[in-house]
């Protein structure tokens, strides 16, 4: 479908798995822009607790298993350390009312010259895109301007919602409590995409970035049950021109899926995922360019997201 934005530009939603396919193929999408960061920030760890209020749609979550906030911070500065190898790497202190705000690529992303701001469901991660610090980081010390949608009466939970294939500028989105429509349009405009691709996760699924990567938009790791149509995963990789690593479900509840690529030629996950994946997958990924490193960070995953979740790319 085809949409118009406030000031008529043209807005291009698809929500068809065939219209899609045909959008992506009548090659007015080449690469543009870099595929990965130029940098990062993370958020370092500082609750002793699990986010109650986020475990009513994050299944991932087990509110039954105590965390270890000094193991969690030590797996957390290994993990900013390690990912220093590809790029320059920022981490600001966590707040100890914010027992999420390690995981704040669903708070605070950017685009080329901007920060966005995102609107979350839950009133606990609302306080997170308040930050002061993080704010004027990007305003007084980047000049980035600020594209704030915390107050917006939709959801839109950014980059754990929207997987963006930076270099096209096409945006992978799935809709579920943590992203509606009228998010999906809103990240659509603020991250200046060329197309979006919207489609419904499967019931009980609460992030895209869970069930799909995009790696430097050459290839995908995906789990096909965590769309709740079975045409879009095999539409995401014709797109990928075939080069895409389905996981299974046990795979996918290891956290395979929440990959990430800073730098062109390495992929990043937990040491859990990394195990959790066949040889012949590992192949795949291989021959797709990428040499795959993992972090044990079996401490954070205990509040249901993974390595993805705490990485908040800079471009």
């Amino acid at each position: 479908m085809h949409e118009h934005g406030a000031k008529g530009q043209a807005l291009m939603l698809v929500t068809d798995p065939a219209a899609f396919l045909a959008e992506i193929s009548s090659e007015r999408y080449p690469v543009r822009a870099a595929a990965t960061a130029r940098a990062a920030f993370l958020v370092s760890p500082a609750s002793d607790r699990l986010a109650a209020e986020s475990a009513q749609d994050n299944r991932y979550m087990d509110m039954a298993k105590v965390p270890d906030p000094a193991r969690a911070l030590r797996q957390h500065a290994e993990l900013a350390r390690r990912l220093g190898a590809d790029v320059p790497v920022l981490t600001f202190p966590g707040d100890p009312d914010c027992p999420d705000d390690m995981f704040p690529n669903n708070v605070f992303a950017t685009a080329r010259g901007r920060l966005i701001v995102g609107r979350m469901r839950h009133a606990v991660r609302r306080r997170e895109a308040e930050r002061a610090d993080i704010r004027g980081f990007f305003r007084d010390v980047l000049g980035y301007r600020t594209i704030d949608l915390s107050q917006r009466d939709f959801v839109a939970e950014l980059t754990g919602a929207l997987v963006i294939d930076r270099a096209r500028g096409i945006g992978y989105c799935g809709l579920s409590e943590r992203c509606d429509m009228h998010g999906a349009r809103a990240m659509h405009e603020a991250f200046g995409l060329n197309l979006t691709f919207c489609f419904e996760l499967a019931p009980g699924e609460y992030h895209t970035n869970v069930v799909l990567a995009l790696l430097a938009g050459r290839a995908a790791i995906l789990a096909p049950d965590g769309f709740r149509d079975p045409a879009v995963p095999s539409a995401i990789t014709q797109a990928c021109d075939g080069r895409a690593v389905a996981l299974s479900v046990a795979q996918k509840q290891a956290f395979a899926g929440n990959a990430i690529a800073l730098a062109p030629d390495r992929a990043w996950m937990s040491t859990a995922g990394a195990a959790a994946l066949e040889p012949a997958q590992r192949a795949a990924l291989q021959r797709a360019g990428f040499a795959l490193r993992d972090v044990e960070l079996d401490e954070i995953e205990k509040a249901g997201g993974s390595l993805r979740c705490c990485v908040a790319e800079i471009f």
